[in-house]
């Protein structure tokens, strides 16, 4: 009895270490990363989830020199609401370039602001000449959008398209990068911050933030981002020379009341590479992405290191268009473009990350990606991804 006794002991051992070890496995195996097409074959999708677990979602329709941006909300059971329209006057977004779209984020109350480089035929029209700098927000019953209005004011040159972000304070921040009165040329451009302090009601005139001597480049995207501390961040191309183009990070520890740049990734390059970049957040720092001689490359920045190694991803010649989507575990889903140019559609790529930034098992690419347009990816309440093109 005693020998049936001790080998149903050691069976019963076997079978708890076996289990511990399928648990380990399990919990060590990362999010899954599903793909979706997005409604209405739209281009230039953003998605950003919600802390109560709703998707908002804005993209592109219409016609690449005329489009308009509509937006949708995705709640936890799964379907994705009605459309409304953003733009108040019709045909008034661009999406010729990739990099002139939409782009948006959600402020307090979850409330939708979104800014846009204007068409030739948008109104109102920018007081200096060229593409006005329009923004929309969220009606308070979330029912449509208020009127387009333009907020670029004593400023020139209009170019590369503009961003914007939004804290729980009630603070806005749209971004753009355009001449100051008197100036011309990509080294004596500027990064201008149009700031709110009443979730978008009213904005201050705009204001320099970038340090003398940046320049930037003129037909590159910039980012904006806020965390949940008010911390502002803006990742731009410079223009210090004609070819030096580096990849600068401005950040405001003051609620945009002042900017230092913290980070700079250097590309010697005689051309405007048309390049876009993103950020996101996650308790454990700033996650931000951005091209560099035809990769993308990809840093955390934490309160002890804003001075990181970045590390390459994609392709080794045209990588484009990085977007970046953390969920609450802290892995991290990147996601970009390879092959795609003028008037040319191409790939989308993926790679997830671990919560210390190290690359998984899960990675891939697909074709999929129209003219003008790019992929983006959101994480799911249960931890894991969807990436929409």
């Amino acid at each position: 009895m005693s020998i049936h006794r001790a080998s149903a002991s050691r069976a019963s051992a076997l079978l708890l270490a076996l289990s511990a070890a399928l648990t380990f496995v399990i919990a060590q195996a990362g999010a899954a990363v599903s793909i979706e097409r997005l409604p209405e074959s739209g281009l230039q999708p953003q998605a950003i989830a919600a802390p109560d677990g709703t998707i908002h979602l804005i993209y592109l329709v219409g016609e690449a020199k005329a489009s308009d941006i509509l937006y949708r909300r995705r709640t936890t059971d799964g379907g994705w609401s009605d459309p409304l329209k953003v733009n108040s006057q019709a045909g008034s977004a661009v999406a010729i370039g990739t990099i002139r779209g939409p782009q948006f984020a959600l402020g307090r109350d979850g409330r939708a602001h979104v800014v846009w480089n204007g068409s030739q035929s948008a109104t109102p029209k920018a007081v200096n000449g060229g593409s006005p700098l329009l923004y929309a927000r969220l009606n308070d019953d979330g029912r449509g959008f208020s009127a387009q209005r333009d907020l670029n004011g004593r400023t020139h040159e209009l170019d590369g398209g503009g961003s914007v972000a939004a804290d729980a304070g009630g603070r806005v921040f749209v971004v753009w990068h355009a001449s100051p009165a008197g100036s011309k040329g990509e080294t004596n451009r500027a990064v201008l911050l149009a700031l709110s302090t009443d979730d978008g009601d009213s904005f201050a005139s705009e204001r320099t933030i970038s340090p003398t001597g940046t320049g930037a480049c003129g037909c590159c995207g910039l980012t904006a981002f806020a965390n949940a501390r008010g911390d502002a961040f803006v990742l731009f191309r410079t223009a210090r020379t004609m070819m030096q183009r580096d990849m600068a990070l401005l950040v405001s520890f003051d609620r945009g009341g002042s900017f230092r740049e913290s980070f700079s990734h250097p590309w010697s390059v005689g051309m405007c590479p048309m390049s876009s970049a993103n950020i996101a957040s996650a308790d454990n720092g700033t996650w931000a992405a951005w091209e560099t001689a035809g990769r993308v490359q990809f840093a955390r920045f934490s309160d002890a290191d804003w001075k990181p190694q970045p590390r390459a991803f994609g392709a080794l010649k045209g990588a484009k268009h990085p977007r970046v989507a953390v969920n609450r575990k802290g892995e991290t889903l990147l996601v970009w473009t390879e092959g795609t140019g003028w008037q040319r559609g191409g790939s989308f790529a993926w790679q997830l990350l671990d919560a210390k930034g190290e690359p998984t098992a899960e990675k891939g690419k697909r074709e999929g990606i129209p003219a003008w347009s790019y992929a983006s990816a959101y994480a799911r309440p249960d931890g894991d991804f969807v990436i929409l093109h």
